[in-house]
């Protein structure tokens, strides 16, 4: 697959998988690939970010998914449905850091460990990097481009999509800042 990677393709890749390593995290995730394309220059994708405003409030996302890992991972959707049966998310995160200290529910917040130097993707990248290839072949295209990508990250269900989709880029709104509106079909 990632010989059909472009340039811009590929220097997401590696763009994430340097994300990682500055945030410590053992594995690459869909947010650092969002990372990553933010840093994007002149491609298709960053047209788009940048189009919808979503590059110049990349503090706000960051903050989001910030917010996000502090719950657990659970995403702002997950904690409203929870508050529409009477669980409050935020007391039960106040209160199990009262007791065993501040950030002990974050997601990837585990001691320091023996590294082999290599980085995996997790499953959720792994499957946005397919949902990529799919985009891909369902638009008629022979690459994966870093906009196949950036597609992939709006059109899969979870935190990253879900904190796209409240700045303004869900894969409806991105597709047409890229392509003029152009469906897959045509």
């Amino acid at each position: 697959m990632f010989e059909r990677f472009t340039k811009g393709a590929r220097g997401v890749v590696t763009g994430a998988v340097g994300h990682s390593e500055r945030k410590g995290a053992d594995t690459v995730t869909d947010e650092h690939l969002l990372l990553a394309l933010l840093d994007q220059r002149g491609t298709r994708a960053s047209f788009a970010l940048a189009a919808l405003g979503v590059t110049d409030r990349r503090a706000s996302l960051e903050s989001a998914f910030a917010r996000a890992r502090r719950r657990g991972g659970l995403t702002q959707a997950d904690a409203d449905a929870l508050a529409g049966i009477g669980i409050d998310v935020a007391e039960i995160v106040s209160k199990v850091e009262q007791a065993h200290g501040e950030g002990v529910m974050q997601v990837g917040a585990r001691p320091k460990r023996w590294w082999s130097g290599h980085r995996g993707f997790t499953p959720a990248a792994k499957a946005t990097l397919e949902k990529s290839l799919r985009i891909a072949l369902g638009r008629g295209d022979r690459h994966i481009g870093d906009e196949h990508l950036l597609l992939a990250l709006t059109a899969r269900p979870g935190l990253v999509s879900e904190v796209l989709a409240d700045h303004g880029a869900t894969y409806e709104t991105v597709e047409r800042a890229m392509f003029g509106g152009l469906s897959e079909a045509g």
